[in-house]
Protein backbone atom coordinates (compact mmCIF):
# COMPACT_ATOMS: atom_id res chain seq x y z
CA UNK A 1 0.00 0.00 0.00
CA UNK A 2 1.21 3.51 -0.82
CA UNK A 3 -0.80 4.93 2.10
CA UNK A 4 -1.94 3.05 5.18
CA UNK A 5 -3.67 5.00 7.98
CA UNK A 6 -4.56 2.95 11.07
CA UNK A 7 -6.89 4.22 13.82
CA UNK A 8 -5.55 7.79 13.86
CA UNK A 9 -7.01 10.12 16.49
CA UNK A 10 -6.20 13.74 17.29
CA UNK A 11 -7.48 16.26 19.83
CA UNK A 12 -7.01 20.02 20.05
CA UNK A 13 -7.52 20.80 23.77
CA UNK A 14 -10.85 19.02 24.45
CA UNK A 15 -12.11 18.87 20.85
CA UNK A 16 -11.58 15.57 19.02
CA UNK A 17 -10.63 16.50 15.46
CA UNK A 18 -9.95 12.95 14.23
CA UNK A 19 -11.63 9.89 15.68
CA UNK A 20 -9.92 6.53 14.91
CA UNK A 21 -9.60 7.26 11.18
CA UNK A 22 -8.44 4.32 9.04
CA UNK A 23 -8.01 3.99 5.28
CA UNK A 24 -5.48 2.76 2.75
CA UNK A 25 -4.64 3.57 -0.86
CA UNK A 26 -2.74 1.89 -3.67
CA UNK A 27 -0.47 3.31 -6.34
CA UNK A 28 -2.33 4.89 -9.25
CA UNK A 29 -5.38 5.97 -7.23
CA UNK A 30 -6.62 9.55 -7.09
CA UNK A 31 -8.75 9.88 -3.97
CA UNK A 32 -11.12 12.73 -3.31
CA UNK A 33 -10.84 13.49 0.43
CA UNK A 34 -14.02 15.41 1.22
CA UNK A 35 -15.79 16.92 4.17
CA UNK A 36 -17.32 20.16 5.45
CA UNK A 37 -15.15 22.85 7.02
CA UNK A 38 -13.76 21.67 10.33
CA UNK A 39 -14.24 17.97 9.51
CA UNK A 40 -10.52 17.19 10.00
CA UNK A 41 -9.28 17.00 6.40
CA UNK A 42 -6.32 19.36 6.70
CA UNK A 43 -5.34 17.87 10.06
CA UNK A 44 -5.28 14.39 8.52
CA UNK A 45 -3.14 15.66 5.64
CA UNK A 46 -0.65 17.33 7.98
CA UNK A 47 -0.38 14.11 9.97
CA UNK A 48 0.15 12.11 6.78
CA UNK A 49 3.00 14.37 5.75
CA UNK A 50 4.71 14.20 9.15
CA UNK A 51 4.15 17.87 10.02
CA UNK A 52 1.77 17.02 12.86
CA UNK A 53 1.72 14.18 15.38
CA UNK A 54 -1.49 12.28 16.16
CA UNK A 55 -2.48 11.38 19.71
CA UNK A 56 -2.77 7.72 18.72
CA UNK A 57 -2.69 5.46 15.68
CA UNK A 58 -0.15 4.66 12.97
CA UNK A 59 0.63 5.99 9.47
CA UNK A 60 2.68 4.28 6.80
CA UNK A 61 3.65 5.75 3.42
CA UNK A 62 5.36 3.32 1.07
CA UNK A 63 5.77 1.09 4.13
CA UNK A 64 7.70 3.85 5.95
CA UNK A 65 6.48 4.56 9.47
CA UNK A 66 5.75 8.30 9.29
CA UNK A 67 5.67 8.72 13.08
CA UNK A 68 9.08 7.12 13.55
CA UNK A 69 10.79 8.25 10.33
CA UNK A 70 9.13 11.50 9.27
CA UNK A 71 12.09 12.81 7.23
CA UNK A 72 12.47 9.52 5.36
CA UNK A 73 8.71 9.51 4.63
CA UNK A 74 8.81 13.11 3.39
CA UNK A 75 11.30 12.04 0.72
CA UNK A 76 8.52 10.02 -0.94
CA UNK A 77 5.71 12.54 -0.29
CA UNK A 78 4.87 15.63 -2.32
CA UNK A 79 2.71 18.16 -0.45
CA UNK A 80 0.82 21.18 -1.73
CA UNK A 81 -0.93 22.85 1.24
CA UNK A 82 -4.07 24.94 0.86
CA UNK A 83 -2.12 28.20 1.07
CA UNK A 84 0.68 27.71 -1.45
CA UNK A 85 3.86 28.77 0.42
CA UNK A 86 5.84 30.44 -2.36
CA UNK A 87 8.68 32.97 -2.17
CA UNK A 88 7.03 35.37 -4.58
CA UNK A 89 10.07 37.62 -5.08
CA UNK A 90 12.04 34.70 -6.52
CA UNK A 91 12.06 33.72 -10.17
CA UNK A 92 10.31 30.43 -11.01
CA UNK A 93 13.50 28.59 -11.97
CA UNK A 94 15.38 30.15 -9.03
CA UNK A 95 12.69 28.97 -6.58
CA UNK A 96 12.78 25.42 -7.96
CA UNK A 97 16.58 25.42 -7.77
CA UNK A 98 16.24 26.40 -4.11
CA UNK A 99 13.80 23.53 -3.54
CA UNK A 100 16.08 21.13 -5.41
CA UNK A 101 18.97 22.01 -3.11
CA UNK A 102 16.85 21.15 -0.06
CA UNK A 103 15.93 17.73 -1.46
CA UNK A 104 19.38 17.23 -3.07
CA UNK A 105 17.78 16.74 -6.47
CA UNK A 106 19.72 16.76 -9.73
CA UNK A 107 19.41 20.09 -11.57
CA UNK A 108 18.25 18.30 -14.71
CA UNK A 109 15.08 17.33 -12.82
CA UNK A 110 14.17 21.03 -12.51
CA UNK A 111 13.72 21.40 -16.26
CA UNK A 112 11.78 18.12 -16.39
CA UNK A 113 9.35 19.43 -13.77
CA UNK A 114 9.01 22.81 -15.46
CA UNK A 115 8.02 21.05 -18.68
CA UNK A 116 5.75 18.54 -16.95
CA UNK A 117 3.59 21.18 -15.27
CA UNK A 118 3.53 23.49 -18.31
CA UNK A 119 5.74 26.31 -16.98
CA UNK A 120 8.31 26.45 -19.78
CA UNK A 121 7.14 29.84 -21.12
CA UNK A 122 6.84 31.31 -17.60
CA UNK A 123 10.03 29.98 -15.99
CA UNK A 124 11.96 33.24 -16.52
CA UNK A 125 9.40 35.33 -14.61
CA UNK A 126 9.15 36.22 -10.95
CA UNK A 127 6.49 34.21 -9.13
CA UNK A 128 4.57 37.38 -8.18
CA UNK A 129 4.20 38.15 -11.91
CA UNK A 130 2.30 34.92 -12.51
CA UNK A 131 -1.45 34.35 -12.46
CA UNK A 132 -2.99 32.28 -9.66
CA UNK A 133 -3.15 29.27 -12.00
CA UNK A 134 0.53 29.42 -12.86
CA UNK A 135 1.46 29.95 -9.21
CA UNK A 136 -0.38 26.71 -8.46
CA UNK A 137 1.71 25.05 -11.16
CA UNK A 138 4.86 26.30 -9.42
CA UNK A 139 3.60 24.72 -6.20
CA UNK A 140 2.91 21.45 -8.01
CA UNK A 141 6.35 21.55 -9.62
CA UNK A 142 7.94 21.95 -6.19
CA UNK A 143 5.78 19.10 -4.84
CA UNK A 144 6.89 16.63 -7.56
CA UNK A 145 10.49 17.84 -7.85
CA UNK A 146 11.92 14.99 -5.79
CA UNK A 147 9.86 12.35 -7.67
CA UNK A 148 7.52 11.42 -4.82
CA UNK A 149 5.31 8.35 -5.03
CA UNK A 150 2.53 10.02 -2.99
CA UNK A 151 1.01 13.47 -3.56
CA UNK A 152 -1.05 15.27 -0.91
CA UNK A 153 -2.98 18.18 -2.43
CA UNK A 154 -5.05 20.41 -0.15
CA UNK A 155 -7.52 22.56 -2.13
CA UNK A 156 -5.20 22.84 -5.18
CA UNK A 157 -7.70 24.72 -7.39
CA UNK A 158 -9.01 27.34 -4.95
CA UNK A 159 -9.42 30.71 -6.67
CA UNK A 160 -8.76 29.51 -10.21
CA UNK A 161 -10.81 30.65 -13.20
CA UNK A 162 -12.62 28.01 -15.36
CA UNK A 163 -9.76 27.71 -17.88
CA UNK A 164 -7.17 27.34 -15.13
CA UNK A 165 -9.38 24.74 -13.43
CA UNK A 166 -9.44 22.57 -16.54
CA UNK A 167 -5.66 22.81 -16.97
CA UNK A 168 -4.83 21.95 -13.33
CA UNK A 169 -7.34 19.07 -13.30
CA UNK A 170 -5.75 17.62 -16.42
CA UNK A 171 -2.33 17.95 -14.82
CA UNK A 172 -3.47 16.17 -11.62
CA UNK A 173 -5.04 13.40 -13.72
CA UNK A 174 -1.78 12.91 -15.60
CA UNK A 175 0.27 12.87 -12.39
CA UNK A 176 -2.06 10.25 -10.94
CA UNK A 177 -1.07 7.63 -13.50
CA UNK A 178 2.04 6.61 -11.57
CA UNK A 179 1.44 8.15 -8.11
CA UNK A 180 -1.06 7.93 -5.29
CA UNK A 181 -2.87 11.25 -4.91
CA UNK A 182 -4.97 12.37 -1.95
CA UNK A 183 -6.94 15.43 -3.06
CA UNK A 184 -8.95 17.64 -0.72
CA UNK A 185 -11.51 19.91 -2.34
CA UNK A 186 -14.98 21.43 -1.89
CA UNK A 187 -15.67 21.28 -5.63
CA UNK A 188 -17.67 18.13 -6.38
CA UNK A 189 -17.26 18.50 -10.16
CA UNK A 190 -13.53 18.35 -9.59
CA UNK A 191 -13.84 15.02 -7.81
CA UNK A 192 -16.06 13.64 -10.57
CA UNK A 193 -13.56 14.86 -13.18
CA UNK A 194 -10.32 13.44 -11.75
CA UNK A 195 -10.89 11.01 -8.86
CA UNK A 196 -11.23 7.23 -8.80
CA UNK A 197 -12.43 7.00 -5.22
CA UNK A 198 -14.20 9.16 -2.65
CA UNK A 199 -13.64 9.36 1.10
CA UNK A 200 -16.01 11.63 3.05
CA UNK A 201 -15.13 12.66 6.59
CA UNK A 202 -17.53 14.25 9.08
CA UNK A 203 -16.66 15.39 12.61
CA UNK A 204 -13.35 13.56 12.42
CA UNK A 205 -14.76 10.19 11.32
CA UNK A 206 -15.02 8.57 7.89
CA UNK A 207 -18.68 8.24 6.86
CA UNK A 208 -18.14 7.04 3.29
CA UNK A 209 -15.30 5.31 1.41
CA UNK A 210 -16.24 4.06 -2.02
CA UNK A 211 -15.08 3.95 -5.63
CA UNK A 212 -16.54 6.78 -7.69
CA UNK A 213 -17.83 4.38 -10.37
CA UNK A 214 -19.83 2.49 -7.74
CA UNK A 215 -21.33 5.73 -6.44
CA UNK A 216 -22.29 6.77 -9.96
CA UNK A 217 -23.72 3.33 -10.74
CA UNK A 218 -25.95 3.36 -7.67
CA UNK A 219 -27.74 6.55 -8.64
CA UNK A 220 -31.05 7.51 -7.12
CA UNK A 221 -33.76 9.80 -8.38
CA UNK A 222 -34.79 12.90 -6.46
CA UNK A 223 -38.16 14.55 -7.13
CA UNK A 224 -39.06 17.95 -5.71
CA UNK A 225 -42.84 18.41 -5.78
CA UNK A 226 -45.21 21.13 -4.57
CA UNK A 227 -48.85 20.20 -3.92
CA UNK A 228 -51.75 22.63 -3.58
CA UNK A 229 -52.52 21.57 0.01
CA UNK A 230 -50.67 20.12 2.96
CA UNK A 231 -50.57 16.33 3.40
CA UNK A 232 -49.24 14.01 6.08
CA UNK A 233 -45.84 12.39 5.65
CA UNK A 234 -47.32 8.89 6.07
CA UNK A 235 -49.34 9.47 2.88
CA UNK A 236 -46.20 8.57 0.93
CA UNK A 237 -46.04 5.07 2.44
CA UNK A 238 -47.74 3.76 -0.72
CA UNK A 239 -44.37 4.06 -2.50
CA UNK A 240 -42.54 0.81 -1.70
CA UNK A 241 -39.27 1.99 -3.31
CA UNK A 242 -39.11 5.38 -1.61
CA UNK A 243 -35.81 5.92 0.24
CA UNK A 244 -36.54 9.21 2.00
CA UNK A 245 -39.20 11.90 2.32
CA UNK A 246 -38.32 15.45 3.37
CA UNK A 247 -40.84 18.24 3.89
CA UNK A 248 -38.61 21.14 2.79
CA UNK A 249 -41.30 23.80 3.45
CA UNK A 250 -45.10 23.99 3.62
CA UNK A 251 -46.51 21.94 0.76
CA UNK A 252 -43.09 21.25 -0.77
CA UNK A 253 -41.62 17.74 -0.57
CA UNK A 254 -38.40 16.09 -1.67
CA UNK A 255 -38.84 12.42 -2.55
CA UNK A 256 -35.77 10.22 -3.07
CA UNK A 257 -36.19 6.88 -4.83
CA UNK A 258 -33.63 4.07 -4.75
CA UNK A 259 -33.29 3.69 -8.52
CA UNK A 260 -32.98 5.81 -11.64
CA UNK A 261 -36.39 4.86 -13.16
CA UNK A 262 -38.46 7.92 -14.04
CA UNK A 263 -40.93 8.13 -11.16
CA UNK A 264 -42.79 11.24 -12.28
CA UNK A 265 -45.77 9.32 -13.66
CA UNK A 266 -46.20 7.50 -10.33
CA UNK A 267 -46.11 10.81 -8.47
CA UNK A 268 -48.79 12.18 -10.84
CA UNK A 269 -50.91 9.06 -10.23
CA UNK A 270 -50.43 9.49 -6.46
CA UNK A 271 -51.63 13.10 -6.68
CA UNK A 272 -54.72 12.17 -8.71
CA UNK A 273 -55.66 9.30 -6.37
CA UNK A 274 -55.42 11.62 -3.36
CA UNK A 275 -57.26 14.58 -4.90
CA UNK A 276 -54.10 16.72 -5.07
CA UNK A 277 -52.95 19.23 -7.63
CA UNK A 278 -49.26 19.44 -8.52
CA UNK A 279 -48.10 23.07 -8.68
CA UNK A 280 -44.48 22.26 -9.47
CA UNK A 281 -42.40 19.15 -10.10
CA UNK A 282 -38.66 18.87 -10.76
CA UNK A 283 -36.54 15.76 -11.01
CA UNK A 284 -32.82 15.15 -10.79
CA UNK A 285 -30.43 12.25 -10.46
CA UNK A 286 -28.63 12.11 -7.17
CA UNK A 287 -25.07 13.21 -7.87
CA UNK A 288 -22.03 13.44 -5.63
CA UNK A 289 -23.00 16.92 -4.44
CA UNK A 290 -26.44 15.70 -3.34
CA UNK A 291 -24.89 12.69 -1.60
CA UNK A 292 -22.33 14.93 0.14
CA UNK A 293 -25.08 17.19 1.50
CA UNK A 294 -27.12 14.22 2.73
CA UNK A 295 -24.17 12.65 4.55
CA UNK A 296 -22.64 15.77 6.07
CA UNK A 297 -25.65 17.87 7.10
Amino acid sequence: MSINVISVSKKYTTEKVLDTVSFSAEKGQIIGFLGPNGAGKSTMMRILTGYLKPDSGAIFVDEIDVLKNAIQAQRVIGYLPEHNPLYEEMYVREYLQFQAAIFKVEKSQIENCIAEVGLTKEAHKKINQLSKGYQQRVGLAAAILHKPTVLILDEPTTGLDPNQLVAIRALIKALGKDKTILLSTHIMQEVEAVCDRVIIIKKGAIVLDEKLKELQRNTAQVIDVIFNIQIAVNSFSVFADLNSVINTSGNTWQLTFDHSEDMRSKVFDFAQENGLKILSLNTQSKNLETLFREITQ
